[in-house]
């Protein structure tokens, strides 16, 4: 009886979990549709004419997709010999965040708690970050983001302290007349100007305003392309590191093991142990 609880509980973490499997495929593409749904329709509850003409069937629909996910949420808790890690996890924070929105709007009743009710339902967009865990190139990006951190934060710092030096030097050489009435003001314009975006809010009329604001017009071309390459050289790596799967340890949850692996290699417990 123990060894038939025990074969079930591996069964759904493969089919949960996994998606190396037939059920584990099927599985992910009910989530995600459901996902990709569910975000719709909070977009048509955003529209008043629709609201108003079909909220029962949003209300139905919604309440089917909750306790689809509340289902999900409990079978992830079953299918772990931790249920606490799952519970704590990004992916566990996420999924609970996806499934109390409904739960939620049944305490707070009454006109008065129509703000309440309309954030909580503004919640649920959650849920597509649910999709995260189904697109295997996303933990690429994760990794490779990850990775990039400190070159990243060293060239956030580094444009931080050009947008303050120009800012400050568009200061003194334009007036108040053309926006630039204060320091901040014109680090703001700065940023504006540096990253391309270009309100025009703000402009220099100045001839050498004009004339250093064309210069770090053109350098935020090559400055956008500075975080591209450093992201784009940890992805080539990834990319060169061993294949991995989807498989999951029923113990910690680690995923992404190398193909053909046997045992964990985040706490060494044995992987599929039936």
């Amino acid at each position: 009886m123990v060894k038939k609880s025990k074969y079930w509980k591996h069964r759904l973490h493969e089919i949960i979990y996994e998606a190396d499997t037939p059920a584990g495929k099927l599985f992910d593409i009910v989530l995600l549709f459901l996902i990709v749904l569910s975000v719709v329709l909070v977009a048509l509850e955003s529209i008043d004419e629709f609201y108003n003409q079909y909220s029962f069937f949003l209300n139905i629909s919604e309440w089917i997709i909750t306790i689809f996910f509340t289902i999900e949420y409990i079978l992830r808790l079953i299918a772990v010999h931790k249920p606490i890690k799952y519970i704590i996890s990004f992916y566990g924070i996420i999924d609970f965040l996806s499934t109390i929105p409904k739960y939620l709007s049944l305490i707070f009743l009454g006109t008065q708690s129509l703000v309440a009710l309309r954030a909580l339902r503004l919640l649920r967009v959650f849920r597509i970050l649910k999709m995260t865990r189904y697109i295997g190139e996303s933990n690429t990006l994760i990794k490779a983001l990850i990775a990039s951190r400190a070159k990243i934060g060293v060239f956030i710092f580094s444009v931080l302290v050009i947008c303050i030096i120009f800012g400050t030097i568009m200061y003194m050489v334009e007036s108040n007349e053309s926006g630039f009435t204060s320091i901040p003001e014109s680090i703001y314009w700065c940023i504006v100007t540096l990253t391309t975006v270009g309100y025009g809010d703000i402009a220099p009329m100045t001839a050498l305003g004009q004339f250093i604001a064309s210069f770090i017009m053109i350098m935020g071309y090559g400055i956008i392309a500075v975080p591209t390459g450093i992201v784009t050289a940890e992805l080539t790596d990834q990319k060169k590191k061993i294949d991995s799967n989807t498989q999951a340890c029923l113990h910690c949850m680690t995923s992404d093991h190398i193909d053909n692996s046997i045992f964990c290699y985040q706490c060494g417990k044995k992987l599929n142990n039936v």
